[in-house]
Protein backbone atom coordinates (compact mmCIF):
# COMPACT_ATOMS: atom_id res chain seq x y z
CA UNK A 1 0.00 0.00 0.00
CA UNK A 2 2.86 2.36 0.77
CA UNK A 3 4.23 1.61 -2.64
CA UNK A 4 0.99 2.62 -4.33
CA UNK A 5 0.92 5.95 -2.56
CA UNK A 6 4.32 7.02 -3.78
CA UNK A 7 4.33 5.36 -7.11
CA UNK A 8 4.46 7.33 -10.30
CA UNK A 9 1.36 5.64 -11.58
CA UNK A 10 -0.79 7.54 -9.03
CA UNK A 11 0.43 10.91 -10.39
CA UNK A 12 -2.17 12.48 -12.71
CA UNK A 13 -0.72 15.30 -14.86
CA UNK A 14 -4.23 16.42 -15.86
CA UNK A 15 -5.06 17.27 -12.23
CA UNK A 16 -1.84 19.28 -11.92
CA UNK A 17 -2.55 21.14 -15.15
CA UNK A 18 -6.13 21.83 -14.05
CA UNK A 19 -4.98 23.10 -10.64
CA UNK A 20 -2.38 25.32 -12.26
CA UNK A 21 -4.96 26.68 -14.73
CA UNK A 22 -7.41 27.46 -11.90
CA UNK A 23 -4.67 29.21 -9.95
CA UNK A 24 -3.63 31.27 -13.00
CA UNK A 25 -7.24 32.21 -13.83
CA UNK A 26 -7.93 33.34 -10.25
CA UNK A 27 -4.72 35.38 -10.24
CA UNK A 28 -5.61 37.01 -13.57
CA UNK A 29 -9.13 37.82 -12.35
CA UNK A 30 -7.79 39.37 -9.15
CA UNK A 31 -5.26 41.39 -11.18
CA UNK A 32 -8.03 42.66 -13.48
CA UNK A 33 -10.15 43.66 -10.49
CA UNK A 34 -7.24 45.43 -8.82
CA UNK A 35 -6.38 47.23 -12.06
CA UNK A 36 -10.00 48.34 -12.55
CA UNK A 37 -10.14 49.70 -9.00
CA UNK A 38 -6.80 51.50 -9.39
CA UNK A 39 -7.89 52.95 -12.74
CA UNK A 40 -11.15 54.22 -11.25
CA UNK A 41 -9.31 55.72 -8.28
CA UNK A 42 -6.80 57.44 -10.58
CA UNK A 43 -9.60 58.85 -12.76
CA UNK A 44 -11.45 60.10 -9.68
CA UNK A 45 -8.27 61.70 -8.35
CA UNK A 46 -7.66 63.42 -11.68
CA UNK A 47 -11.22 64.78 -11.70
CA UNK A 48 -10.80 66.00 -8.13
CA UNK A 49 -7.57 67.81 -8.96
CA UNK A 50 -9.14 69.36 -12.05
CA UNK A 51 -12.17 70.60 -10.10
CA UNK A 52 -9.93 71.95 -7.34
CA UNK A 53 -7.76 73.85 -9.81
CA UNK A 54 -10.81 75.30 -11.55
CA UNK A 55 -12.25 76.46 -8.23
CA UNK A 56 -8.93 77.97 -7.20
CA UNK A 57 -8.62 79.84 -10.50
CA UNK A 58 -12.12 81.29 -10.34
CA UNK A 59 -11.63 82.12 -6.66
CA UNK A 60 -8.38 83.91 -7.39
CA UNK A 61 -10.12 85.99 -10.05
CA UNK A 62 -12.94 86.82 -7.64
CA UNK A 63 -10.50 87.88 -4.91
CA UNK A 64 -8.52 89.94 -7.40
CA UNK A 65 -11.64 91.75 -8.55
CA UNK A 66 -12.61 92.48 -4.92
CA UNK A 67 -9.14 93.90 -4.27
CA UNK A 68 -9.32 96.09 -7.40
CA UNK A 69 -12.76 97.29 -6.35
CA UNK A 70 -11.43 98.23 -2.90
CA UNK A 71 -8.40 100.02 -4.37
CA UNK A 72 -10.61 101.95 -6.78
CA UNK A 73 -12.96 103.01 -3.97
CA UNK A 74 -10.02 104.09 -1.80
CA UNK A 75 -8.42 106.04 -4.66
CA UNK A 76 -11.70 107.80 -5.50
CA UNK A 77 -12.26 108.66 -1.86
CA UNK A 78 -8.72 110.01 -1.47
CA UNK A 79 -9.01 112.16 -4.61
CA UNK A 80 -12.37 113.55 -3.47
CA UNK A 81 -10.84 114.29 -0.08
CA UNK A 82 -7.89 116.11 -1.68
CA UNK A 83 -10.30 118.27 -3.72
CA UNK A 84 -12.27 119.06 -0.57
CA UNK A 85 -9.10 119.99 1.32
CA UNK A 86 -8.04 122.34 -1.48
CA UNK A 87 -11.36 124.16 -1.28
CA UNK A 88 -11.24 124.54 2.54
CA UNK A 89 -11.60 128.19 3.60
CA UNK A 90 -10.31 127.89 7.13
CA UNK A 91 -8.08 125.80 9.34
CA UNK A 92 -11.04 124.55 11.36
CA UNK A 93 -12.81 123.43 8.16
CA UNK A 94 -9.61 121.63 7.13
CA UNK A 95 -9.52 119.75 10.46
CA UNK A 96 -13.22 118.88 10.16
CA UNK A 97 -12.70 117.51 6.65
CA UNK A 98 -9.66 115.53 7.75
CA UNK A 99 -11.41 114.06 10.81
CA UNK A 100 -14.45 113.05 8.75
CA UNK A 101 -12.20 111.53 6.09
CA UNK A 102 -10.22 109.45 8.60
CA UNK A 103 -13.44 108.19 10.23
CA UNK A 104 -14.95 107.37 6.84
CA UNK A 105 -11.76 105.57 5.72
CA UNK A 106 -11.67 103.51 8.93
CA UNK A 107 -15.29 102.42 8.37
CA UNK A 108 -14.58 101.70 4.71
CA UNK A 109 -11.47 99.66 5.57
CA UNK A 110 -13.46 97.61 8.07
CA UNK A 111 -16.24 97.02 5.53
CA UNK A 112 -13.70 96.04 2.86
CA UNK A 113 -11.92 93.67 5.24
CA UNK A 114 -15.22 91.95 6.06
CA UNK A 115 -16.06 91.61 2.37
CA UNK A 116 -12.61 90.15 1.59
CA UNK A 117 -12.88 87.78 4.55
CA UNK A 118 -16.28 86.54 3.38
CA UNK A 119 -15.07 86.13 -0.20
CA UNK A 120 -11.95 84.29 1.01
CA UNK A 121 -14.10 81.96 3.10
CA UNK A 122 -16.36 81.18 0.13
CA UNK A 123 -13.37 80.58 -2.14
CA UNK A 124 -11.71 78.31 0.42
CA UNK A 125 -14.92 76.28 0.75
CA UNK A 126 -15.31 75.94 -3.01
CA UNK A 127 -11.66 74.92 -3.42
CA UNK A 128 -11.91 72.34 -0.64
CA UNK A 129 -15.28 70.92 -1.73
CA UNK A 130 -14.02 68.57 -4.51
CA UNK A 131 -11.45 67.04 -2.17
CA UNK A 132 -14.03 66.72 0.59
CA UNK A 133 -16.46 64.99 -1.77
CA UNK A 134 -13.74 62.64 -3.03
CA UNK A 135 -12.70 61.75 0.53
CA UNK A 136 -16.31 61.00 1.49
CA UNK A 137 -16.71 58.83 -1.61
CA UNK A 138 -13.50 56.96 -0.82
CA UNK A 139 -14.53 56.41 2.80
CA UNK A 140 -17.95 55.16 1.67
CA UNK A 141 -16.25 52.57 -0.56
CA UNK A 142 -14.46 51.15 2.49
CA UNK A 143 -17.65 50.70 4.51
CA UNK A 144 -19.00 47.16 4.68
CA UNK A 145 -21.93 46.51 2.39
Amino acid sequence: MAQDMFSISSFDPNKLTESFRDFAEKGAAQSRDAYAKMKTAAEDAAKTVEATVESAQSGTVELGLKAIEALRANADSSLSHMEALLSAKSLSELFELQTAFVRKQAELALEQARAMQETTRKVAESVAQPSKDAAQKAMASFKPA
